[in-house]
């Protein structure tokens, strides 16, 4: 008999042993970026600036102040010579047919609105003295402010500035993960748009020089003085849509493909700026993030539209006191919002030193994210509130993950709090031929959120309904940590770290949600409305109130969710294991492939296809499919991978007696010297990977081992990363590469999601 002749056979009879088994089946990713060492920033206002900078949310200044010079701080115009054209035309739309806030918020403007918003711009337009935003930007200081006109803002300028310019490598800093090529905050100030084409640089050069990474990222080490905090950037138009920063190809309007013609790697870039103020802007086309915000304390986005970048619409990393509303985020590759590593300043175990009473860190609401990959993100995101936003025609609504944990402050997530959302038709398939967005990372398409290894969220009076595989998802990341430096297993294990704990999906409480009824009260199901893996240990993880459609059930899998009592009691819930749940997860990130997936073999695995539409009488488990993704979890833990996962289930010994086929033998690399490619890691995708030769490959490999297993940071020794045999990344790459849509991929986040379900044994 072939292998795959016995293969199939095997996954026959595991069918048959789950049906036995009586195991429950189950019908038929968002990650990360690589900055330089970064810090939360101290949460106290700076008060050598006058008002205080940071220490809470900034007010927005009305536009009329900005004529007011008795106010503190200058203001200084930026406008085209179409300017007072465009306002007069943009009014008189607004004032026949209204204007758009977002798709769900349509506005109308009064004749005395038109009228004081016309005499306003009249004479800003006279005070108009930049074409650029760059060069206003960049003369401001302190409590001033920037209006920028309707027009369309190339900034000549800044794209002509040379990207990688060898004259600011002096200012270049080790990553976390030890390359020498990242952009510190010197280099920011000296070379602003090396990278991007607006910056708004908020602090002076640092104090003393860089210090190596340390292991408690709370208070960013030898920061600088306010040179330009407090800062408001404005439209003067209607909306958002009057005022256009184009960081690539204006010709394609506000649609796609993702990063069309990007000249810059970030639209709005916005650096350790206490205070800043940003409104009434649409910003489109940059090759990694629109609106990019780090180690600041004190930010509102406010009245903004940012679309069709390569990775993130709004990427806030490390930041604190954060408001984000008003807003439109569509066709991003990676997701429409992004809080990377907030502030943990909500659970038990927050640094009560910085935060000494619980509060949000970061509010994200009234926004409507669709058309992205994932509409909401965030790797190691804390204490974020996530309200009244609308979460449509994704792939996957709403994700926070620690599948790339090292690099990024505060393991494992925690803390957030979702709710009043709608999470809704997240159906968009970015994987078909044709697509307009550019996928830069897996997602399981028809899904409306998921926790992947997070704890002590809350997911509370949302409705999801329309996802037509699943409405939420819970899981944990068992193999995220490993207790010993690379390689695993040394004899010099952190202090304090235990290998055989898992520190993620715990505490997790879902109530008061409404599954499968649109809020006009319509009947459209979720293909399952709650799924959880179940983990063996797992604790706190509950789920209430929840009500369907009348005359329908609340579906889940497993049958049955523990609901603690009406959320009284969280100790009664405890993880038992669902061996195919987890085989799914295996099959769908382990990168240990029996199948090939994502090569199209749906037996095992069907995340990147769009899955039917369920009707209201619910459709059972694909047992085939059951059954395979058992044989991919058998393999990991036959060819001794996920020690945690498979320790976690003894039934597996019972598999292990059916024998499976000796694993496919894996490519050598030692007789490959590896060369090393430079660039930030986020650049390398599955497109370089398939033009790259055997000892480049080789050279990528290693360099993503050593930054997935660097030490994680978190509140208590979590150990390190987890990592994979350099041939088995090797496979991994070449067979997720391998499909026509994988070419905008990133590397490192397939390696930090397989690595996490298949890591060497420890």
């Amino acid at each position: 008999m072939s292998h795959r002749g016995s293969s199939l056979a095997i996954r026959a009879t595991l069918v048959s042993l789950f049906v036995l088994l009586g195991l429950i089946a189950v019908p038929t990713m968002a990650s990360a970026h690589v900055e330089r060492p970064s810090y939360w920033p101290d949460p106290k206002a700076d008060c050598t600036v006058k008002p205080c900078a940071g220490g809470k949310v900034p007010k927005a200044r009305s536009l009329r102040s900005a004529l007011d010079e008795s106010r503190r701080g200058e203001t200084r115009v930026v406008c085209k010579r179409d300017s007072l054209k465009r306002v007069k035309a943009s009014v008189q739309r607004a004032r026949k047919h209204g204007y758009d806030i977002r798709p769900t918020d349509h506005r109308t403007l009064s004749a005395k609105k038109a009228r004081a918003l016309l005499q306003i711009n009249k004479r800003l337009f006279k005070r108009c003295g930049y074409r650029y935003i760059q060069e206003a930007v960049t003369a401001s200081g302190n409590n001033d402010r920037v209006v920028v006109m309707p027009g369309l803002y190339r900034e000549r300028k800044s794209r002509s500035q040379p990207t990688y310019d060898k004259s600011c490598q002096k200012y270049l800093t080790p990553s976390d993960s030890g390359d020498p090529g990242a952009l510190s905050h010197d280099y920011q100030i000296h070379c602003p748009n090396d990278a991007n084409l607006v910056a708004v640089i908020g602090r002076g050069p640092d104090t003393g020089p860089v210090p190596a990474p340390r292991d408690d990222r709370h208070g960013i080490p030898n920061v600088g003085s306010c040179i330009r905090c407090n800062l408001q950037l404005e439209g003067s138009g209607v909306s958002a849509d009057d005022v256009i920063i184009e960081a690539g190809n204006a010709a394609k309007g506000n649609g796609g493909p993702s990063a069309a013609g990007h000249k810059k790697d970030v639209g709005i870039f916005v650096d350790r700026a206490d205070g800043f103020v940003l409104r009434n802007v649409n910003v489109r086309h940059a090759r990694e993030h629109d609106i990019y915000v780090i180690e600041t304390d004190g930010y509102l986005l406010d009245r903004f539209k940012a679309y069709y970048a390569g990775g993130y619409g709004v990427l806030t990393f490390v930041g604190d006191h954060g408001v984000v509303q008003n807003c439109d985020v569509a066709g991003h590759g990676d997701s429409g919002l992004y809080p990377g590593s907030g502030a943990d300043s909500t659970t038990d175990k927050r640094y009560k030193r910085f935060y000494p009473k619980p509060r949000f860190s970061q509010v994200f609401r009234k926004c409507d994210s669709h058309h992205n990959t994932g509409g909401f993100s965030g790797t190691n995101s804390h204490g974020t509130l996530i309200t009244k936003n609308n979460f449509y025609d994704n792939a996957l609504g709403y994700t926070t993950d620690v599948f790339t944990a090292p690099g990024h402050p505060g393991f494992p997530q925690d803390g957030n709090v979702i709710a009043d959302n709608n999470f809704y038709d997240n159906n968009f398939n970015p994987y078909q031929p044709g697509s307009d967005v550019d996928p830069f990372i897996p997602a399981p398409v028809g899904t409306g959120l998921w926790l992947a290894g997070g704890n002590a969220n809350q997911v509370v009076n949302n409705r999801f309904y329309d996802n037509w595989r699943r409405g939420v998802m819970l899981f944990a990341v068992p193999d995220a940590t490993v207790c010993g430096p690379p390689p695993v297993g040394s004899s010099t294990p952190v202090p304090g770290c235990d290998p055989a704990a898992v520190s993620t999906s715990f505490d997790n409480r879902f109530h008061g949600n409404t599954m499968g009824v649109s809020p006009s009260g319509k009947v459209q199901p979720n293909g399952l409305d709650f799924w959880w893996d179940s983990f063996p240990g797992n604790t706190g993880n509950c789920w209430w109130d929840n009500t369907a459609a009348p005359g329908a059930s609340v579906t889940t899998s497993p049958l049955f969710l523990p609901n603690c009592s009406n959320g009284t009691q969280p100790g009664s819930s405890i993880g038992v294991g669902d061996v195919v749940n987890e085989g799914e997860l295996v099959a769908c990130l382990a990168g240990f492939e029996i199948s090939g997936y994502p090569d199209g073999n749906e037996d095992t695995c069907s995340w990147t296809t769009t899955p039917t539409k369920p009707s209201s009488a619910r459709t059972g488990t694909d047992k085939a499919m059951a059954g395979g993704q058992a044989a991919e979890l058998e393999a990991v833990c036959a060819n001794g991978l996920s020690p945690r996962l498979c320790r976690a289930f003894p039934s597996l010994a019972l598999l292990l007696s059916l024998k499976l086929p000796p694993a496919v033998t894996e490519p050598t690399t030692t007789a490959v010297k590896p060369v090393a490619s430079t660039g930030t890691l986020s650049s390398f995708t599955c497109s370089w990977w398939r033009q790259a030769d055997a000892a480049q490959r080789l050279g990528m490999v290693q360099r993503i081992r050593h930054f997935a297993t660097m030490p994680i940071d978190g509140p208590t020794p979590y150990g390190f990363g987890a990592g994979m045999p350099d041939a088995r990344a090797t496979k991994l790459f070449n067979s997720r590469c391998s499909t026509a849509y994988a070419g905008s991929f990133a590397l490192y986040k397939l390696y930090g999601a397989a690595a996490a379900f298949s890591a060497v044994g420890q």
